[in-house]
């Protein structure tokens, strides 16, 4: 018996993601095309789509996102996409958050990039310079003298929470 266009239409066709470690997700067509990258793939007719520069620990967390966006969008619940995505960046650490970053600018999906860029400036707002500097891994080039005569002239710049254990 041929399957109606009907029921064609309300089973969404599956993309396979495949990560830069090899393995492979199923995501509905309306989930992963929120990703422009996997869009463009997806109209070009791939259906396993290779992501070379997302392994497999940060394409656990895109799909988890990308379902639940699409699920509620569909539900039109827009309390439960904020919880969601208060929950989704609550503990994640900085490397984690720069690791989904770098994912979700590849990917080109910019309600996640949103998010993301948004939790680390939250997180860094209030931190001295030097903590910030700690957290995206930028060394100086100042020699000690040349610091102190910075510090003096720009006291203001040097105010500001120091980085604590629990921002890793």
């Amino acid at each position: 018996m041929a399957a109606s266009s009907s029921s064609a239409t309300s089973e969404q066709k599956k993309i396979v993601l495949k990560s830069s470690d090899g393995d492979e997700f199923q995501l509905e067509e309306n989930a992963a095309v929120q990703s422009i990258t996997v869009k463009n793939m997806v109209e070009d007719d791939y259906t396993v789509i290779p992501l070379p520069n997302v392994d497999t620990k940060t394409l656990i967390k895109i799909t988890e996102y990308l379902k639940t966006h699409a699920d509620e969008k569909m539900k039109s619940n827009e309390e439960e996409i904020k919880k969601f995505d208060k929950d989704f960046v609550k503990e994640k650490s900085y490397n984690d958050l720069f690791e989904l970053v770098l994912a979700a600018n590849y990917l080109d999906i910019k309600g996640l990039m949103d998010l993301l860029c948004q939790s680390i400036a939250d997180r860094i707002k209030d931190k001295s310079y030097m903590a910030v500097r700690k957290i995206f891994n930028i060394t100086t080039d100042y020699t000690e003298a040349e610091l102190e005569e910075v510090k003096k002239e720009h006291a203001w710049a040097h105010e500001g929470e120091e980085i604590d254990d629990s921002t890793n």
